[in-house]
C-alpha cells in the first residue's frame, strides 16, 4: 500500500523518488519496506496492471529512469488497501513476543534485567520521537498528521515500558508463572519456571 499510494501521491513520480521519500519517512522502520525493494515492488506492481510506466529518460551515463502513474485498477486497489487498514485491526508479527512466551526458559534475573532494559531502549525512542515533535521538520514542513503519527507511535511505546517495568517487577518478586491449582506445567517436560538455565541443571 505504501508504494502504490505514494505514487499517486507523487505522479507522474520516478521510483528514485519514491525511494527518497520514503526514507525520509523511515518507511523501513515502520511499515516493512525495505530501500532496495522499491524497484523490484514497481515493477510488480506494473505486471499487475495496478501502475504503469509513463516514460524512461536516460541522462548522460546515469541508469534509465522511469516514471509510473497509478491506473485504474491501482486506484482501485489503494483504496481498497486503505479502507481495509483503517477499519480493522491487524496486529504486526513481534519476535519479542514470541521469545516472552517462553519466559521460563529464561533465568529470572536475566528476565527481569532485559526487560528492563526494554523499557530503557523504549525511552530512548520516546524521546527522540518527542525531539522531533518539537522540530522544525515536524512542524512546519510536514502535514499535522505526520506529528500524529509520532504521537501514536510514543503513545504505544509508552504503555510497553510500563509494563516491562511492572512485569519485571513481578518477576523480582518469585511470584510463581503457574497457577497456584497447578503443581506442574503439564505435557511441558523443559517447564523450569526460570528458575535455572539448562546448563544446571541436574544431571
Amino acid at each position: 500500500m505504501m508504494i502504490l499510494g505514494l505514487v499517486r501521491w507523487m505522479q507522474p513520480v520516478h521510483g528514485y523518488d519514491v525511494r527518497r521519500e520514503l526514507l525520509s519517512w523511515s518507511a523501513d522502520k515502520w511499515a516493512n519496506v525495505q530501500p532496495g525493494s522499491i524497484y523490484h515492488a514497481l515493477r510488480k506492481l506494473t505486471e499487475e496492471g495496478l501502475l504503469r510506466a509513463v516514460a524512461t529518460e536516460q541522462v548522460g551515463a546515469r541508469p534509465a529512469r522511469t516514471t509510473y502513474e497509478v491506473t485504474v485498477k491501482g486506484e482501485d486497489e489503494f483504496e481498497t488497501l486503505l479502507r481495509n487498514s483503517w477499519w480493522t485491526i491487524s496486529e504486526p508479527a513481534d519476535p519479542f513476543v514470541a521469545a516472552f512466551s517462553f519466559l521460563p526458559a529464561m533465568p529470572r534475573a536475566e528476565a527481569a534485567a532485559a526487560l528492563r532494559n526494554r523499557a530503557n531502549l523504549l525511552r530512548a525512542g520516546v524521546e527522540s520521537m518527542r525531539a522531533s515533535l518539537e522540530s522544525d521538520w515536524v512542524r512546519n514542513r510536514k502535514p499535522a498528521h505526520v506529528g500524529w503519527m509520532f504521537e501514536l507511535w510514543s503513545a504505544r511505546a509508552e504503555a510497553e515500558m510500563s509494563w516491562c517495568e511492572r512485569i519485571a517487577e513481578r518477576i523480582d518478586s518469585g511470584v510463581s508463572y503457574l497457577p497456584a491449582e497447578l503443581d506442574e506445567a503439564q505435557g511441558w517436560s523443559g517447564w523450569r519456571d526460570g528458575l535455572e538455565s539448562p546448563g544446571t541443571q541436574a544431571e
